[in-house]
């Protein structure tokens, strides 16, 4: 059955412009230069630069004390503007005719003046210079013209294209044989069998770098181990990964030692050959634009000098933006032409209006953003003004983002916005803000102290470690309550993963 009844409900919503706004909190530095990049591209009402009216209240400033020295020519330019002032804004209306009409003139044709395509200032002295553009083979490219050096058939070649298609940057082949078998019948009607593609394959294994076309870690060891001199320690090498690979993973070295009846010293020499292989054969092709992309760019920058912290954002890969002047007086010129009846068309008007509003409030959105960003970054700086005045991490304090919220005004999850994907430079080096956030530890002395300091005690410990005989994490947390730090095993196991050290049976070594 239906009934009507009256709920009074309050409701929040963000506005589209909110939204944007929180995500531009959001993004790093060099996002935030493509993001400032489209918008100049989209916008015509928005510039690159600083503003022309603070240039001209500058301007003005400096000249103050000239304006004063010369008042009575000053009288005289006023006297002689008052008396000049109709016939300004005669020509003033005259040129504001003709950039109106110019505008229309534009919309209406499709074919622009020869005259405008070229200037015709150029002297005999002019030189020109032509840009160079380089491009660089790409790794499949690389492999692709060793094929040349083979001795193939065109079914065989044909073959080995489509291998190398299929390997990855680090060098590896990302399909099994039966299903490159298949794809050549399907793709290119070329019918071989998998023994076919595995003898060609063997082929395209022995390109350089070696260990390329390998399926697996074991395989890329092997075609390596297999292509250097035949000395010993090689030879024994071969056989560890041919009989021992899964031992050798786990690093039971006693078992290797039992099952290939060898000793302690060669083992060593045969690991040390295995330690110094590529794992990665493809990654010295790495492209330098992945490179490049993959650097770390800081958003902030702290200078410390007599003391004294200061903080500032990298403005670098952050220009300034103004307002378009010629867009402003196009659109006054659209608006006085309609209240004068002869515009009928008013989309231009509207499109225009659209436009300046919207990078009015790009303008304010960076300048909101700046504003937040360098108010929390002061307030982490002050937190932890230790740390900044030593570069010791175990000086850091234990931090939250409530902390940092409560020193600034910002809600949390404006703070957990800011410090996401963020890096700082200080002259200790580039720190991620997150790295500044730590939980507490409360010692047996009641003390209060950061987990990094903890971090720094364990690191420590492993380093001084018999790696014959590794500290195991229930010996780690013994030490670590003697030294008064109440912690147990399954969080020393939890701090060691974060530091991305592996566990007590994979540090052994002989």
């Amino acid at each position: 059955m239906l009934d009507q009844k009256l709920q009074q409900k309050l409701l929040q919503k963000l506005s589209p412009q909110q939204i944007q706004l929180i995500k531009m909190l959001e993004i790093p530095i060099m996002e935030l230069e493509q993001r400032i990049k489209k918008e100049l591209e989209e916008n015509p009402a928005l510039e690159e630069g600083p503003d022309e009216d603070e240039i001209t209240a500058n301007q003005s400033d400096d000249d103050e004390g000239d304006v004063n020295e010369d008042e009575e020519n000053d009288n005289y330019d006023d006297k002689y503007a008052n008396e000049n002032e109709d016939e300004q804004d005669d020509l003033k209306s005259r040129d504001d005719d003709f950039s109106y009409e110019d505008y229309l003139d534009e919309e209406e044709t499709d074919d622009t003046p020869y005259y405008k395509l070229q200037a015709n200032n150029q002297s005999p002295d002019d030189t020109t210079h032509e840009i160079v553009f380089t491009q660089e083979d790409t790794f499949i490219d690389y492999l692709l013209n060793q094929l040349g050096y083979l001795n193939l058939s065109q079914t065989e070649r044909t073959i080995a294209e489509y291998i190398i298609g299929n390997i990855d940057e680090k060098g590896y082949l990302q399909r099994d044989v039966e299903s490159i078998s298949d794809d050549l019948a399907f793709t290119f009607n070329v019918n071989v069998t998998k023994e076919e593609v595995e003898k060609v394959l063997k082929k395209v294994q022995t390109l350089d770098p070696p260990g390329v076309g390998a399926r697996n870690l074991k395989e890329n060891i092997l075609i390596q181990l297999i292509r250097k001199a035949k000395t010993p320690a090689v030879t024994l090498a071969i056989r560890i990964i041919e009989c021992c690979y899964e031992e050798l993973t786990k690093k039971h070295y006693e078992k290797i030692i039992k099952k290939l009846n060898t000793d302690e010293v060669q083992l060593k020499e045969a690991l040390n050959e295995i330690q110094h292989l590529n794992a990665n054969p493809g990654s010295a092709f790495a492209n330098h634009y992945e490179i490049a992309i993959n650097q770390v760019v800081p958003d902030f920058i702290v200078d410390i000098e007599d003391n004294e912290i200061r903080v500032s954002l990298n403005s670098r890969y952050n220009p300034e933006l103004r307002i378009s002047k010629s867009f402003q007086e196009m659109l006054r010129a659209l608006e006085q032409h309609k209240k004068q009846k002869k515009l009928m068309n008013t989309d231009a008007i509207q499109f225009a209006k659209q436009k300046l509003d919207s990078a009015n409030w790009f303008i304010d959105a960076i300048k909101q953003r700046q504003n937040t960003l360098i108010i929390t970054m002061q307030a982490i700086v002050q937190f932890q003004r230790d740390f900044f005045l030593t570069g010791e991490m175990s000086q850091l304090k234990p931090m939250i983002l409530k902390n940092i919220s409560e020193l600034t005004g910002f809600d949390i999850s404006t703070i957990s916005r800011v410090v996401s994907n963020k890096y700082v430079l200080t002259p200790y080096g580039i720190f991620p803000l997150k790295s500044f956030f730590s939980e507490s530890l409360t010692t047996s002395d009641d003390e209060v102290v950061s987990t990094y300091k903890v971090k720094d005690r364990i690191q420590e410990l492993i380093e001084k470690e018999d790696k014959r005989n590794p500290l195991t994490d229930e010996e780690i947390a013994a030490i670590l309550n003697k030294d008064g730090f109440n912690i147990a095993r399954r969080t020393v196991a939890k701090y060691r993963e974060q530091m991305k050290i592996p566990v007590a049976r994979l540090r052994k070594e002989i």
